[in-house]
């Protein structure tokens, strides 16, 4: 019995280290490591002992002998992965390196600003070494994860199991959250705050701006980034008064087009074209819920601007996509386009040629190709329709195919339009930034001596999840270096930069404040059967954090307030 890696990989590196065969590859020092879309396992090396299985985050290894029968392309998405990159060469241990020790003692403090992967990644990273008496991880919201809570679409819970590793870096004796607290405001905690309290800081702010089209009509209501839109309705507080056109009279046409191919596109198409008996499943915001229930949109429109074989996302979000059995699959391309014999090409193939029942009432995601938006139409303000031109596409010396637009061009009518043409990073108070590429400008996560960026900010949106481990360790390991050669020692105590979050932001949440309120959202999603009902509202997130002996007196103190 082998095991099988069963979707898109977090490339956290965990079952790498645990397989005692060393079958799991591309691992860390090998090519591909943290940039591919998976990891695969070897099935002639794997010994079925199941080590991997238990270290993986987010479950994704599986038996062979236990899949199903929508999980079976992935037995051969682990196989050509060793008929182009065989491994007969490997050593048959996992290698760990020797734990770096610091010539300084210590001990030291460093504060990371960002409670998302990258910045607890590299809290992990920095709390391997004894030398660091403690990290302190802050956060503008109330909630930690970043983009685990609000960007990893709902239907894909077991993705979210990522955040057991993160639980596990939070127990750890010398971490500490300040939540809820702005970092770079003038009436907040400055970075020179910051540099005067802590040996070292490290932004993980990532990248939460959006690209734009550059096309007429972009500004119109109903034209919306996928950042927001995904936002929405995964429980950010910052979106959950968007405007989202779902209902008949905003959205006549029962339409909806989403521009851009990646992952994060067909995330989108999933959730509004899902049905709500799957939807009610997940830990989906309650008002976006409530909203989608009444959704008149009955099909979704994916624009990719090349072919197939140039797509965006990752083999195994297709492969998902495919095995939907609630929603119909239809693919727009030349037939001529999908002639590739590479693994995207061949999969739409087959998506292609399934045939679709024509009286289904089945909602629908149509994946067109070669196709681009040149205008977004409107009325009254309101988005009504997109402008699409068919695309040629031309080869380049290098092998590299672009878009060129044609005179040919159609208008799909639609209420509702989103953008996920890639993320943006925004500009960090007191750092140095670089607009063109939209990143903190850093040699190996250093901005400066004892200022340093991690994850999105640093490098850019590309990547996964578990990416950001392999970059907290680059980031880390030069912070480090620069902590040996000496960084000037901070004037102000761990307990002085306590009170001093505590003057400026009084409400601001430590980790049993999140351990409430994370407790308070899964007691509500049990009553329901879902996973968790998420507490959206900033002032009900405050209240159902504060311990219950303090809520017990503050009612107190009203009912006497009101009998006196």
């Amino acid at each position: 019995m082998a095991y099988v890696v069963t979707q898109s990989c977090c490339a956290d590196a965990s079952c790498v280290v645990a397989c005692p065969v060393n079958c799991i590859h591309p691992a860390p020092g090998e090519p591909g490591f943290g940039t591919t879309e998976m990891v695969y396992v070897d099935a002639t090396a794997c010994v079925g002992c199941g080590a991997c299985a238990t270290a993986c985050p987010v479950g994704a290894m599986v038996p062979d002998a236990a899949l199903t029968t929508k999980q079976l392309p992935f037995l051969e998405l682990n196989a050509a992965y060793y008929d182009g990159f065989p491994h007969a060469d490997r050593t048959p241990v996992a290698l760990v390196p020797p734990q770096r020790r610091l010539t300084r003692s210590g001990p030291f403090r460093v504060a990371v600003i960002g409670a998302g992967p990258a910045g607890l990644y590299t809290a992990d990273e920095l709390l391997k070494h004894p030398e660091i008496g403690g990290v302190d991880v802050y956060d503008r919201l109330r909630t930690p994860y970043g983009l685990v809570r609000h960007g990893v679409a709902p239907d894909h819970a077991s993705t979210k199991l990522v955040t057991r590793l993160f639980e596990a870096i939070e127990r750890q004796p010398r971490f500490r959250y300040f939540l809820d607290v702005e970092v770079g405001t003038p009436d907040g905690v400055t970075l020179a705050d910051l540099r005067a309290h802590y040996d070292a800081v490290v932004y993980a702010v990532g990248a939460s701006a959006d690209r734009s089209l550059d096309i007429p009509g972009e500004g119109l209501a109903g034209s919306l980034p996928a950042t927001a839109l995904v936002g929405w309705y995964n429980g950010h507080p910052d979106q959950q008064a968007l405007d989202v056109p779902l209902a008949a009279e905003s959205n006549p046409s029962g339409r909806a087009v989403v521009v851009g191919n990646g992952n994060v596109a067909l995330d989108v198409a999933r959730i509004l074209a899902r049905p709500l008996a799957a939807l009610e499943r997940t830990d989906l915001a309650p008002g976006p819920l409530e909203q989608l229930r009444t959704s008149a949109v009955r099909e979704v429109v994916v624009l990719g601007r090349r072919g197939p074989a140039q797509a965006a996302f990752t083999v195994p979000e297709l492969i998902g996509l495919a095995a939907l059995d609630d929603v119909d699959i239809l693919v727009d391309a030349d037939p001529a386009l999908l002639t590739g014999d590479d693994q995207r090409s061949a999969l739409l193939r087959d998506l292609a040629e399934r045939p679709v029942d024509p009286a289904s009432t089945r909602r629908r995601i149509v994946l067109a190709f070669a196709a681009s938006p040149v205008e977004i139409l409107g009325d009254h303000g309101r988005v009504t329709g997109v402008r699409v031109a068919r695309n040629e596409l031309v080869e380049g010396p290098n092998g590299a195919v672009r878009a060129v637009a044609t005179d040919d061009v159609r208008t799909i009518e639609a209420g509702l339009v989103i953008r996920s043409v890639g993320h943006r990073g925004r500009p960090v108070a007191g750092l140095p930034f670089d607009e063109a590429a939209a990143v903190v400008p850093n040699d190996r996560g250093r901005v400066r001596p004892g200022v340093y960026v991690v994850g999105w900010i640093k490098r850019g949106p590309v990547g996964f999840i578990g990416t950001n481990k392999t970059d907290a360790q680059e980031t880390v390991a030069t912070l480090l270096d620069d902590l040996d050669a000496g960084l000037p020692a901070p004037t102000g105590s761990a307990d002085a930069v306590a009170a001093l979050v505590a003057a400026r932001h009084p409400q601001s949440a430590d980790l049993a404040a999140w351990q409430r309120l994370d407790a308070a959202e899964r007691e509500r999603g049990a009553r329901t059967g879902r996973p968790r009902a998420k507490i959206t509202d900033v002032a009900e997130q405050r209240a159902v954090a504060t311990p219950t002996v303090a809520r017990r007196r503050g009612l107190l103190r009203r009912t006497v307030s009101l009998t006196s």
